[in-house]
């Protein structure tokens, strides 16, 4: 496994959760990696990407002023702070890393995928 997603786990709505996703496949260099969930019963959606060098991130409507995507190079961990939570985040969140330094919204620009780390809201 090169992508190891943690952090998940039940909060009420209006909580906080940080999920994290270490590589130890160093599928991060040079690569963009970006946040995916699955909520239940629907299709895997775009959350959040960073850039490469991080100067550049970009949301999902849904998660824009809530969410907030981070990179620590020296960790070689990607983290996705999570306020403000609504029932509706419920979902299994994927972290991937993808090919080349700006990543997009789009699942088939990521290479590898880690295990899913699941996130449940109470209302």
């Amino acid at each position: 496994v090169q992508l190891q997603a943690s952090g998940g786990g039940l909060v009420q709505a209006g909580g906080s959760l940080r999920l994290s996703c270490v590589d130890s496949g160093r599928t991060f260099s040079n690569n963009a990696v970006g946040w995916f969930r699955r909520p239940p019963g629907k299709e895997r959606e775009f959350v959040a990407t960073i850039s490469w060098r991080g100067e550049s991130t970009s949301y999902a409507d849904s998660v824009k002023g809530r969410f907030a995507i981070s990179r620590d190079s020296t960790k070689n961990t990607v983290y996705l702070q999570m306020n403000s939570l609504k029932p509706e985040d419920t979902a299994v969140y994927y972290c991937a890393s993808a090919l080349g330094s700006y990543g997009g919204t789009l699942a088939e620009r990521y290479r590898y995928w880690g295990q899913g780390t699941l996130v449940t809201v109470s209302s």
